[in-house]
């Protein structure tokens, strides 16, 4: 590959968010990218959600658990917002504004697959949320990495052995899957 040079305006870093079912090679894709941006010589972190901050990883950790599902889908839909909330204002904000790159595995598009399409929350709730938790701060790109189901959850099996992370079905990954595909045309598509 040719070494190319990104030409940009000096102060704001840039935000890119990687979204797809389990499986997908968002991990991998990130890690590429990142790699490359370091090439350029242009700074970047690699983050994730649920998590990337402090508070949030508590808040991950209170989501895989299961702990958000025996609250019901609005109040787990809650501990996301907090999860991001924090993530964004210790995290990508400040990166952002010091000229940072940042590569971000999921962002507010997965809240409206997971927690929307497949949870039934409101878009009403999940519009309030975004603006009490992100504001005005939208990714400039979002990659969305599409497999077929079957690809992604055997990648996912084999990456990560059984119990060291939480599983995705294959019916939660194909409604994710096309709320993901049908995103450009309709933002808040149901399953």
């Amino acid at each position: 590959m040719a070494a190319t040079t990104v030409k940009r305006a000096p102060g704001r870093g840039r935000f890119i968010t990687f979204e797809g079912g389990e499986g997908s090679g968002k991990s991998t894709q990130i890690k590429m990218l990142a790699e490359r941006l370091s090439a350029a010589k242009l700074r970047t972190i690699v983050t994730r959600e649920p998590g990337g901050s402090p508070g949030a990883e508590i808040m991950r950790h209170l989501v895989l658990s299961g702990m958000g599902k025996l609250l019901g889908a609005d109040a787990e839909t809650l501990l996301f917002a907090a999860a991001r909330d924090d993530h964004v204002r210790a995290v990508i904000e400040p990166a952002l504004s010091q000229g940072i790159w940042v590569l971000c595995d999921r962002f507010s598009d997965s809240t409206r697959a997971y927690q929307g399409s497949l949870g039934k929350v409101s878009p009403a709730v999940l519009n309030a949320m975004e603006r009490v938790t992100i504001g005005d701060l939208k990714p400039d790109m979002t990659i969305i990495l599409d497999v077929p189901v079957e690809v992604g959850m055997t990648r996912a099996a084999t990456v990560r052995p059984t119990g060291s992370r939480r599983r995705t079905s294959g019916s939660i990954s194909n409604c994710a899957r096309r709320t993901g595909r049908s995103r450009p045309a309709n933002r808040n598509a149901a399953c």
